[in-house]
C-alpha cells in the first residue's frame, strides 16, 4: 500500500515518516539546509507479513502544490498531518480538498507535536479537526495523537497503517502495465532510472515498454519494488526501473508514463466528469483556462462544459478537457484542475472517454453514454456504444481506452456475445441484435434498388455496401454478404447481387422502343447494325438507342460484342456453337473460316473471336483460337463485358 502524507508546511510530515520508517525522506541538500520539504520524498518500512509500506512525503508549501500533486495521484491511503499547536491551516484544507477530488477515500489523521502542547490544546485541536473533516470523505478517519520527537502514539499509528494495508490487498486493479513517472535520473554504471507508482498491471525484468507520450521504446534491465531488488512488480507498488534504449536521459521527464506499448496513445483531449470544489466562491465558466494535473503531469489546457455554460461550486458535470500538448492517460484516471496562476485548486474529475467525437458533443445520446460510463459499468457502457454505432466498435480501442488486459477484454466480449470481425484497422465488435439488423438493412437496400431500377440485374458489391451503410468497413460487409448469400436471402448472378426473386423488367416505354429496334438486330443476326446505323435508320437519337441497348444487355438479351455493336443472345449462342464446331473439326478456329461461315467481312469475325477471348470461352494462341476445357458461364461474361463498356 502506498501512503501519502498531506498537510501544511512545518507540521512535521517528514519527521513523522522518519519516526514510522527510520528513513529521512528529505533527500535534497536544499531540503536539509532549509529544513523544509521541496520535492517528493520516499520511504519504506517492512511489515511482519512480508509486505512493505511505501510512503510518499509531499511538500507542504503553497508554492509547491504542483510537486505535491505529482505524488498524490498515485497513493492508496491519505495520512493527513496536522500540528497540535497550529491546528488546521490553509494547506491542510487544500491538501484535504485535493485528496477528495482525486477520489481518495481511505485515510487517517496524525495530530503531531503533541509533546509541545498540553492535553487541553490537544483536545481543542482534535475538535478543530473533526469540524474540518465533517461532511468529507474522511469524516470517520481515526485521529492519532503522536509525537515524532518522543515516539508517543507512533506504534499505534504504525499498527493501524499495517492493518489498512492488509485490507487493501483485494482492491488491486488489473489492466495493462502503467507507471506514472515522478523521477528520472542516471546512476553511474547503471544508466537511466525512472521511479513512480504502478497504476495497473505488472512488469518484469526483460519487458519492453513505451515511454509515453514521447513514444520511446525502452527495455527493463532491472527493477526495485518497494525499495527492494525484484524480478517482478505489480499495481499498487512503488518501483524504480532501470531502462535501456535508444534515447537520451533528457528525453524522459516527470509526468511521462512507462507503459505497455498497447497503451501508448498520445492525446490532447478527453471527456470526463468534473466536480467543482465546494470551497470555490464562483462558478466555473465554459472554456476556462486551467492547469491539469494527471498522474505526475502538469499541463495547461481548457475546460469545455458539455452541460450548460457554468458549473456551480460543489456541483458535478460532464466536460471535455482540451490540452495544450500531448499527455497519456486511461479511462478512470483521476485528475485535478488548478487556476492559471497555479495558486488555487479548482476542481477534480475522472477520465471517461479518450476518443471524444469532433461533432455533436452535447447531443443527448452522447451525454447519456458518458453518464453511463461515469457509473463504472463497462458492459453496459459498451452495450450502449454498440447500439449507437451501427458500423461496429473497434474492440482494441475499447480495451485501450479502459486499459483492459487480454483476459478482462476477452471476458467482456464473451459476456456480451459479440460478433467479431477482423479488419485491417482492428477487430470490430457487433451486438447480435445489431448484426441481425445490418442483415435486414442489406436486404432492404437491395429491395429498394430493385424498385428504383427494375431494368438493372441488381447492385454491384461496392454499391450495395454504400447502400447498406456507407461507414461499414469492407471486411464487415463481406462477412455480412457471405452470410446472406449462404442463407439464400441474397443471390448473385455474375457480379450482380440481387434478391432471389428479382427479374430484370423494362419500363413500358423501353418495351415499346425495343419492339421497334429488335427486328433490325434480328434481321442480320451475325452482322447486326451498330448503334449509329440503327439511330440513322430509325431517326431515333443515338444516345437513346445506346442507353436502351445497355439496359437490354443487362438483362442478357443482348451481348456487347464490340463497342456500340450488340448481338442477340440467340446469335451469340449460335456463334459459340460454330466456333466449337471449327475447333472440333480443325483443332482451332480461325477468323477466315468463321467469316466464310457467317458471311460478311473478316473484321466482324475478328471482333466475335476477340469477344469470346474476353469472356473466357476461347483462348488465343497467335492467330488460332481453341475453346477452354472449363469456361465461365455466359451470365458471367455478360457482366464482365458490360463493365468494359
Amino acid at each position: 500500500m502506498i501512503i501519502g502524507t498531506a498537510g501544511h508546511i512545518d507540521h512535521g510530515k517528514t519527521s513523522l515518516v522518519k519516526a514510522l520508517t527510520g528513513v529521512d525522506a528529505d533527500r535534497l541538500p536544499e531540503e536539509k539546509a532549509r529544513g523544509i520539504t521541496v520535492d517528493l520524498g520516499y520511504a519504506y518500512t517492512p511489515l511482519p507479513n512480508g509486505e512493505t509500506l511505501g510512503f510518499i512525503d509531499v511538500p507542504g508549501h503553497e508554492k509547491l502544490i504542483h510537486n505535491m500533486l505529482a505524488g498524490a495521484t498515485g497513493i492508496d491511503f491519505l495520512l493527513l498531518v496536522v500540528a497540535a499547536d497550529d491546528g488546521p491551516m490553509p494547506q491542510t484544507r487544500e491538501h484535504l480538498a485535493i485528496a477528495e477530488l482525486l477520489g481518495i477515500a481511505r485515510g487517517a489523521v496524525a495530530l503531531t507535536k503533541c509533546d509541545a502542547v498540553d492535553p487541553a490544546r490537544q483536545a481543542a485541536a482534535e475538535n478543530e479537526l473533526h469540524a474540518l473533516l465533517a461532511g468529507s470523505s474522511f469524516a470517520e478517519a481515526p485521529v492519532f495523537r503522536v509525537s515524532a520527537k518522543s515516539g508517543d502514539g507512533i506504534a499505534a499509528l504504525h499498527d493501524h497503517l499495517a492493518d489498512a494495508a492488509g485490507a487493501a490487498q483485494a482492491a488491486r486493479h488489473d489492466g495493462r502495465f502503467r507507471l506514472a513517472i515522478d523521477r528520472c535520473f542516471t546512476l553511474s554504471g547503471i544508466g537511466t532510472v525512472v521511479t513512480g507508482t504502478i497504476f495497473s498491471g505488472t512488469v518484469q525484468v526483460g519487458d519492453t515498454l513505451t515511454v509515453s507520450p514521447a513514444g520511446l521504446s525502452a527495455r527493463v534491465r532491472s527493477l526495485h519494488a518497494q525499495d527492494k531488488p525484484a524480478e517482478r512488480a505489480h499495481a499498487g507498488q512503488r518501483v524504480a526501473l532501470n531502462l535501456s534504449g535508444d534515447f537520451a536521459r533528457e528525453a524522459i521527464r516527470r509526468g511521462m508514463w512507462a507503459l505497455d506499448p498497447r497503451q501508448h496513445l498520445p492525446l490532447t483531449r478527453f471527456a470526463a466528469t468534473l466536480a467543482l470544489s465546494r470551497e470555490e466562491t464562483q462558478a466555473l465558466r465554459h472554456w476556462t483556462p486551467v492547469h491539469v494535473h494527471l498522474g505526475a503531469e502538469d499541463v495547461t489546457g481548457r475546460v469545455a462544459l458539455l452541460e450548460g455554460d457554468t458549473l456551480a461550486p460543489g456541483a458535478e458535470a460532464l466536460v471535455e478537457i482540451v490540452l495544450d500538448r500531448d499527455i497519456a492517460c486511461a479511462g478512470g484516471d483521476r485528475f485535478v484542475l488548478r487556476d492559471t496562476s497555479a495558486t488555487r485548486t479548482l476542481a477534480g474529475g475522472r477520465v471517461l472517454d479518450l476518443f471524444p467525437p469532433t461533432r455533436h458533443k452535447r447531443a443527448p445520446a452522447r451525454l447519456a453514454a458518458l453518464r453511463l460510463a461515469a457509473g463504472g459499468d463497462l458492459a453496459a457502457t459498451l452495450a450502449a456504444q454498440l447500439a449507437a454505432s451501427p458500423a461496429g466498435v473497434l474492440l482494441e480501442r475499447t480495451a485501450q481506452g479502459w486499459n483492459l488486459d487480454d483476459e478482462a477484454a476477452a471476458a467482456l466480449w464473451r459476456d456480451l456475445d459479440l460478433r467479431r470481425i477482423v479488419t485491417r484497422d482492428g477487430t470490430l465488435g457487433f451486438a447480435p441484435a445489431q448484426w441481425a439488423a445490418l442483415g435486414e438493412r442489406l436486404v432492404a437496400a437491395l429491395a429498394a434498388e430493385h424498385e428504383r431500377a427494375p431494368d438493372m440485374p441488381g447492385a454491384e458489391h461496392e454499391r450495395l455496401r454504400r447502400l447498406t451503410l456507407p461507414t461499414l468497413p469492407r471486411a464487415a460487409f463481406d462477412t455480412l454478404l457471405d452470410e446472406a448469400l449462404a442463407a439464400g436471402r441474397v443471390a448473385q448472378t455474375s457480379s450482380w447481387l440481387h434478391l432471389p426473386e428479382h427479374r430484370v423488367t423494362l419500363s413500358a416505354a423501353d418495351r415499346d422502343l425495343w419492339a421497334t429496334l429488335a427486328p433490325l438486330v434480328a434481321a442480320t443476326p451475325f452482322q447486326p447494325p451498330r448503334v449509329r446505323d440503327i439511330a440513322k435508320a430509325t431517326a431515333i437519337p443515338e444516345d437513346t438507342v445506346r442507353a436502351l441497348m445497355k439496359r437490354i444487355a443487362r438483362g442478357g438479351a443482348l451481348y456487347p460484342v464490340a463497342l456500340d455493336h450488340y448481338f442477340s443472345d440467340e446469335a451469340v449462342e449460335r456463334l459459340a456453337g460454330i466456333v466449337a464446331g471449327l475447333c472440333g473439326q480443325h483443332g482451332a478456329a480461325r477468323a477466315a473460316e468463321l467469316r466464310d461461315i457467317i458471311g460478311g467481312g473478316r473484321k466482324v469475325a475478328i471482333h466475335i473471336l476477340e469477344f469470346f477471348d474476353r469472356i473466357g470461352y476461347t483462348r488465343r494462341v497467335r492467330d488460332l483460337r481453341g475453346t477452354r476445357d472449363e469456361h465461365v458461364l455466359r451470365e458471367a461474361a455478360v457482366a464482365r463485358q458490360w463493365k468494359q463498356q
